[in-house]
């Protein structure tokens, strides 16, 4: 599997970003324990561009995690394209962009897996942030917002036309969360 011009085998092992797990000591540890790549928590795009020291302090990179990446998410083109090129800055190995957060505080107010209720919002903000930012941007999303919008293998399609260089996907919808079984027959590649 390769992103942007990193190399990380046949089957490697990334720690998902986690809110208020993944900080720097933890994403150390992992790394230490076999990860190949590891992510910062996610930061909200509004926070970064206000530069709010607490979401900033989580983007904070050492070298001996590498490679790393940044999540942000957000819900709008600018806000999204402005805190991508802000977090670059920090020099992570990857950007990538949520999509799938199913907590209500984010996704009732259209960000995170909110996003599914607006694909072509979604893929706007995608290519945006690919065109304005260098280093390699990534995806993370459901496979619907419920059994009823199960989109994933022609967002999938969509997102990779976008210029994405992989792309995570939760097996569950926006409505399960985090409970049931996950699906992992869809045939997106």
């Amino acid at each position: 599997m390769k992103i942007g011009n990193i190399n990380f085998g046949e089957r490697p092992l990334f720690l998902a970003p986690m809110e208020d797990v993944t900080d720097i000591g933890f994403r150390r540890m992992c790394k230490r324990f076999g990860a190949a790549m590891v992510y910062t928590e996610f930061v909200s795009a509004d926070a970064v561009i206000r530069n709010i020291q607490s979401t900033l302090k989580k983007i904070i990179i050492d070298p001996e995690e590498r490679p790393v990446g940044i999540q942000i998410y957000g819900r709008d083109v600018n806000s999204m394209v402005e805190a991508a090129k802000i977090v670059e800055q920090a020099e992570p190995d990857v950007i990538d962009l949520n999509f799938g957060c199913p907590v209500k505080k984010i996704a009732s107010k259209g960000a995170g897996a909110g996003m599914l209720n607006n694909i072509p919002l979604l893929l706007e903000i995608t290519r945006e942030v690919v065109r304005a930012v260098r280093t390699p941007v990534t995806v993370k999303t459901r496979l619907g917002w419920d059994s009823n919008s199960l989109i994933i293998d022609q967002l999938a399609e969509q997102l990779e036309d976008c210029g994405i260089q992989a792309l995570t996907i939760h097996g569950r919808t926006r409505s399960q969360m985090y409970t049931g079984e996950a699906d992992w027959t869809s045939s997106a590649k």
